[in-house]
């Protein structure tokens, strides 16, 4: 099949899953950012996406996007691997031109995915599996989600991880944008360097209104504390 057996296939695979999964952050973000100017805003977007058929049926899409991405990441790594044998430990330095995350991309992935088990396990376990159970499984309603953000970043340690993991994921996010949208065909030599500032642009602003969230209540811990 060529979207598996040619390069280019594989790459658009990846670029197609990347950006599916960066419109899903855009939406995200935004929604985790009402938290701090109106938790009844972010409870009732919550009750939106909780117990209800289209919330589980995007669940589950956004979660096959995910896996995509993931599997055809691990894949491409081994196959760039293979390919390159013994001459992967032959280069050392730091090649011009290419920056630090693009060489690094399945490593910063692989921090996302620890991190983002955690999230799953803090955030989706407690929250929308709770409702579609019945099963509380944590010490709070789970219908009242703002409660459960403000105690759960009450801790600075949950703080300090979260804006650790979103700085792995801010420097995934700008070379990943721009390197989907070229894959995709914004590729010559007029667009690619707008390619570059738009992927960065937007990659910064989606990390800084998730990022806002931990340095918001670490912010108004160490004030009120």
């Amino acid at each position: 099949m060529w979207l598996i057996d040619s390069s280019i296939g594989r790459k658009l695979i990846m670029s197609i899953s990347g950006v599916f999964l960066v419109l899903f952050l855009i939406f995200h973000s935004v929604m985790n950012i009402t938290v701090t100017f109106s938790p009844e805003t972010y409870n009732w977007i919550c009750g939106i996406l909780g117990a209800n058929w289209y919330a589980i049926v995007g669940t589950l899409v956004i979660a096959g996007g995910f896996v995509v991405h993931i599997l055809y990441a691990t894949y491409l790594t081994l196959l760039n691997r293979k390919a390159r044998g013994r001459k992967r430990y032959a280069v050392t330095g730091k090649q011009e031109g290419v920056s630090w995350s693009s060489q690094n991309m399945y490593v910063l992935g692989i921090v996302i995915v620890g991190f983002l088990i955690m999230h799953l396990y803090q955030f989706w376990y407690k929250m929308q599996f709770a409702e579609l159970t019945g099963i509380h499984t944590g010490a709070f309603d789970p219908h009242d989600g703002a409660a459960y953000v403000t105690d759960l970043f009450g801790n600075w340690i949950y703080c300090v991880i979260y804006i650790v993991w979103l700085t792995a994921l801010w420097l995934h996010l700008t070379h990943g944008v721009w390197s989907s949208l070229h894959t995709i065909g914004l590729n010559n030599k007029t667009w690619m360097p707008r390619v570059k500032v738009i992927g960065n642009i937007i990659s910064t602003i989606v990390i800084l209104m998730f990022m806002a969230v931990p340095v918001y209540f670490l912010f108004t811990n160490l004030i009120c504390g």
